[in-house]
């Protein structure tokens, strides 16, 4: 059986074990509506547009956030490789960033940026950014000698043999860091919704969680899972191709 075939056997499986628990009353409807009730509800959401504005708000900080921690992790990383004191000073902190629970910072944000976007977006930087600076080290460190060596010999602007030859050599791993920092950008958006927002999907789980509006619930959580498993589908097919491009 392929791996596709499996992976998908494996959901199915799971999703109809719920959907059976559900019907036959061993998860309580007060806890649990059935999958096949979520996606029902669903469809009825997105026709209705009734939450709209949310999903909307939701996905804008997500891309802004996304790119923002791309841009200036990578720039951070050639920053930080340029410079091997530095390098040598922030690895260990880098190394146990993770560690840090980011979330305490949110009074700070809340001081400097207000309440709403602004704040969510930088709290989901500082999560995401990190994996890309991480990236981009890693990048830069696995370029093969050989190829600087040939931009030499042929006697390359330091700009073309950065733009030509060093960013294509290094683009699978750069590309790592763009995963993750979508997927931290995501968790950084709609956790810091919940409590730091009057809009967003993150918050409207929490609003429907707090009226006891179930469906409606397990509804926008199914949106968001459907979501990342697509742009995380997309993703990981492109950097299938570009380490299949390194391996060659």
């Amino acid at each position: 059986m392929s791996e596709k075939r499996l992976r998908f056997l494996v959901v199915a499986l799971l999703i109809g074990a719920v959907e059976l628990m559900c019907r036959l009353g061993i998860i309580p409807l007060a806890v649990m509506i059935p999958p096949s009730q979520m996606v029902v509800e669903l469809g009825r959401i997105l026709a209705s547009g009734e939450y709209a504005s949310d999903i909307a708000v939701s996905l804008t900080n997500v891309v802004v956030a996304a790119v923002l921690s791309v841009i200036l992790g990578f720039v951070a990383g050639l920053a930080i490789h340029a410079w091997p004191g530095l390098r040598d000073a922030l690895e260990p902190l880098l190394a146990s960033y993770y560690a840090i629970p980011t979330f305490v910072f949110y009074p700070v944000f809340i001081t400097l940026f207000g309440v709403g976007s602004a704040s969510i977006i930088a709290i989901a930087v500082l999560l995401a950014i990190v994996s890309m600076i991480t990236a981009t080290l890693n990048g830069i460190d696995r370029i093969p000698r050989v190829l600087r060596k040939t931009a030499r010999i042929y006697r390359m602007p330091r700009w073309k043999t950065a733009l030509l030859i060093e960013l294509p050599a290094a683009a699978p791993y750069l590309f790592t860091g763009v995963k993750l920092s979508v997927a931290y950008a995501f968790i950084g958006v709609i956790a810091s919704e919940f409590i730091l927002s009057g809009s967003g999907l993150g918050y409207a789980i929490a609003y429907a969680y707090n009226n006891f509006e179930n469906r409606h619930m397990y509804a926008l959580m199914l949106l968001i899972l459907v979501t990342v498993t697509i742009v995380n589908t997309a993703l990981n097919h492109v950097d299938k191709r570009l380490q299949a491009r390194r391996q060659r």
